[in-house]
């Protein structure tokens, strides 16, 4: 009987979380970070808010909680290594263009610690390691996936965030052709000489 009920609330528990991400991911994308409340998100999920502070303890937790997002960057080992900065560029063409949270993400970590954080976290577990399959010096990997992230970043914030017309007019095809030897050069070629 108590294991049952157990079992019970631990489904009612994990349906209450899965509303409270709802919500949270649905403010976060239409008010932003800093005008999202756990009051308002609470709301929507038809929960008290005491609840939202009992399962992530703070906004930043539930914020950290809500973008939980998978890059499901593809395997560079599969590609031909002189098509990898493409592929790249490609996918997360796609990737914005089809999941609204990333750009939310991106809105908050440009202006918030917790959001910035996340950010770093995402890169920095997700693409570091593809960076990796293709860099030719495993000490410079860092460094180039910076490069990369600066371009595929500022792609997405000047063509989903700022809308910034031309941005926004370019094709697909034109974003890789533009983009992809630009981030094939810092995944693949040879490390530039330094300034004397």
């Amino acid at each position: 009987m108590n294991g049952s009920m157990n079992t019970h609330q631990g489904r009612r528990s994990d349906a209450t979380r899965r509303a409270i991400l709802a919500a949270a991911r649905e403010r976060f994308a239409s008010d932003g970070y800093e005008r999202a409340t756990i009051r308002a998100i609470a709301k929507d999920a038809h929960i008290d808010p005491s609840m939202v502070m009992r399962y992530y303890g703070s906004k930043d937790g539930l914020f950290a909680a809500a973008v939980a997002l998978d890059l499901r960057l593809p395997d560079l080992g599969q590609v031909p290594r002189d098509e990898v900065g493409q592929a790249l560029v490609g996918h997360f063409l796609d990737l914005w263009e089809e999941n609204e949270e990333l750009t939310a993400v991106l809105r908050v970590g440009a202006t918030n610690q917790a959001g910035a954080e996340r950010m770093q976290s995402i890169f920095r577990e997700q693409l570091l390691p593809v960076t990796a399959q293709v860099c030719p010096d495993p000490e410079q990997v860092p460094a180039r996936t910076a490069l990369c992230a600066a371009q595929l970043l500022g792609l997405a914030l000047t063509r989903y965030v700022l809308r910034l017309p031309p941005a926004v007019a370019l094709t697909r095809e034109d974003m890789v052709a533009w983009l992809g030897p630009t981030v094939q050069r810092y995944l693949t070629a040879p490390s530039p000489a330094p300034s004397p």
